[in-house]
């Protein structure tokens, strides 16, 4: 059986519900299972328990809450172990919030998106002088020598391109936007080939997080939805859940 990582973070974290903190704490720990992604466990004494309705359901030992402030209520938006499994005893005493529930989520005096940053994480963002071309539908949508390849834990390779080395008149921007842990807010652009759209092929982040500067005003294609040639060689489109 996989093992459960849970260490303390050094890393003032809060969770912010209907213009309320529900969670202020610099103590909390983050709690990393095989194949999930991390979550942070906050102590009882730094949540607003005042905000918390205990649901009356609960599994595997754990107890649900719906978190309330004023009108707005987030239905099962809390969790608790009251008699956590033996690897989980560090948990007993914590409390966890669904991610998606909150409004926003805070590290320090920095918004963070989608989950909570997994330590163990990297993203290396190398300039190179590969020889990058990218053909949707058979056109060539994209040729550079000057890309930059964003290499990311359990992620394929991508391709960031300047906007100089695409035909930006092939490209429509579409109100899609997504957001990462580690890089910030993506914008989304289509491919017009002909009459045929491909919707939300490319991607680019127009302001980073800080840790990411060199992707800021580049463009990326899906690898799993257009050819991509690198050094004149056609890459394996890679399964992956945007496949």
């Amino acid at each position: 059986m996989a093992k459960t990582l849970i260490e303390p973070s050094p890393r003032w974290v809060r969770v912010q519900f209907n213009g309320e903190f529900v969670a202020n704490s610099k103590r909390v720990l983050l709690v990393k299972e095989a194949g999930r992604i991390p979550v942070y466990y906050f102590p009882r004494e730094d949540v607003r328990m005042d905000c918390l309705e205990p649901t009356g359901r609960g599994h595997e030992g754990r107890e649900t809450f719906h978190v309330r402030v004023g009108e707005r209520v987030a239905e099962n938006g809390a969790w608790s172990y009251v008699d956590p499994a033996p690897e989980l005893s560090q948990l007993k005493g914590y409390v966890a919030f669904r991610w998606r529930k909150m409004d926003h989520w805070f590290e320090e005096e920095e918004e963070v998106f989608v989950h909570a940053r997994d330590p163990y994480h990297r993203v290396d963002t190398l300039p190179s002088s590969r020889h990058v071309r990218v053909v949707v539908d058979g056109v060539t949508v994209a040729d550079t020598k000057r890309p930059f390849l964003l290499f990311e834990t359990g992620l394929p390779t991508r391709y960031y391109i300047h906007p100089d080395d695409i035909r930006m008149d092939l490209l429509e921007p579409t109100d899609t936007q997504t957001q990462c842990p580690y890089k910030g807010v993506a914008s989304y652009w289509s491919v017009k080939i002909g009459d045929k759209i491909y919707k939300d092929i490319v991607w680019g982040y127009m302001d980073p997080i800080p840790e990411c500067p060199k992707i800021k005003g580049l463009l990326c294609f899906y690898n799993e939805k257009v050819d991509i040639y690198v050094d004149g060689e056609l890459q394996e489109r890679p399964q992956t859940p945007w496949s």
